[in-house]
């Protein structure tokens, strides 16, 4: 079985991968922002967007994992960091970017309606 390797995304555009031009200019934009990605055991973790593969295995730099600890505690939320990790897509429940309203539409292709 051949194992595939995940290259950043400005990697694969110059290595002339398929899979649309579109597509890879949408993900460029997301290199390097602040990503918090949900997982199904109800960890969170927050880092910057390095990679995606084309399964849709999400790669963060930096990344802290943060998971809810027993109400007892003082703090509901403990974190710890982690560094650079691979979040398996079969895994992965929500995954949000820090930009501004205006970036999200650009970024989802869509554009808001005009007003009535």
């Amino acid at each position: 079985m051949e194992e595939e390797e995940a290259l950043p995304v400005e990697a694969e555009a110059e290595a002339g991968i398929p899979g649309g031009s579109g597509t890879v200019s949408r993900a460029r934009k997301l290199l390097f922002r602040r990503m918090l990605v949900g997982i199904k055991d109800g960890r969170f973790f927050l880092g910057s967007f390095y990679c995606i593969d084309k399964q849709g295995n999400i790669i963060l730099q930096d990344a802290v994992e943060y998971r809810s600890t027993r109400q007892s505690s003082p703090s509901p939320m403990e974190q710890r960091c982690l560094g650079l990790i691979l979040i398996p897509s079969s895994c992965r429940t929500s995954c949000h970017v820090d930009s501004s309203l205006h970036e999200h539409f650009s970024l989802l292709s869509l554009h808001p309606a005009p007003p009535s």
